[in-house]
């Protein structure tokens, strides 16, 4: 489902001497079934803007398109938006409040109004998306679950509601590295399995890196890049210029490119790296 942004402006607190412009004149498009990374220092727009595609936040002036969908006109039904646009906050795991983890994962199917058999289908199917197993835990507290576990609880309920497009702000908040390899991991099989659109905003530009197909780069309320990752991470300067950076191993390898070494420079990953590492070892073995 695309999603189509013209001229978004949202102003806090308008008409007051507290007024702030979080978002300045947004022009985007995000096509169907694109895994998209959204980045931007603290305070760039970025969890405003996201906020605006489910109708949490109400456009200042502008319009948004959840496919043929006007959802910035002024009759909107939100419920049938946010069952299209799926939206996992930050922490989701403190919004957990069911008894069990089946309760709390069935809880908004039920809103939806279907019957009890589709209700146990898709509490199995979006444990299993997740990486839970549904006889361990579906009877367990969501509460004695690890941080990581109570965490995939929480993104299980938002699937189940069979979303069109996922939207996920800062899902390995607070993970140690276990329970964040683990969540990365179950989103990249996600997408692979169903193709829905996601946008995964995050401060890591390592995940980024890992996982999205095309990047968009927020500054001081407004869209400042859009490109593929390799692209966007080529330009160095500009990043830093507005308090970002590039992946750790991609500045590794552009400093082995300044000291000769005949490598790309544009690697993203630790897989990358090591791939292009032995690949120059062997050419300087062979020679």
């Amino acid at each position: 489902m695309k999603i189509r942004i013209e001229n978004l402006n949202h102003i806090y607190n308008p008409g007051n001497p507290f007024e702030i412009k979080a978002l300045d004149d947004i022009n985007l498009e995000i096509d169907k079934g694109e895994f998209v990374g959204l980045i931007g220092h603290t305070g760039s727009g970025k969890s405003t803007l996201i906020q605006h595609l489910n109708g949490l936040l109400k456009a200042t002036s502008g319009k948004i398109f959840i496919g043929d969908t006007e959802i910035t006109k002024k009759d909107t039904k939100f419920k049938k938006i946010r069952q299209r646009v799926g939206l996992v906050f930050q922490y989701p795991e403190h919004q957990l409040f069911e008894e069990t983890v089946c309760k709390d994962i069935a809880f908004g199917p039920k809103n939806l109004g279907l019957s009890e058999e589709e209700i146990e289908i898709r509490i199995k199917e979006s444990m299993e998306v997740v990486g839970l197993n549904y006889e361990e835990v579906k009877d367990r507290s969501p509460f004695e679950l690890s941080g990581g576990q109570r965490r995939r609880v929480a993104i299980a309920g938002v699937l189940a509601m069979k979303p069109d497009i996922l939207i996920l702000d800062e899902p390995t908040a607070g993970l140690d590295p276990r329970g964040r390899d683990e969540i990365l991991g179950q989103i990249k099989s996600l997408y692979e399995k169903y193709k829905i659109t996601i946008i995964l905003v995050s401060h890591s530009m390592e995940d980024i890196a890992k996982l999205v197909n095309k990047l968009i780069v927020m500054h001081k309320g407004r869209i400042s890049m859009v490109d593929g990752p390799r692209a966007i991470f080529k330009r160095v300067e500009e990043l830093e210029n507005i308090g970002l950076g590039i992946p750790q191993i991609t500045y590794l390898m552009r400093e082995l490119k300044k000291r000769g070494k005949d490598i790309k420079d544009d690697v993203l990953t630790v897989e990358e790296a090591e791939e292009e590492l032995l690949k120059y070892l062997r050419s300087k073995n062979d020679a």
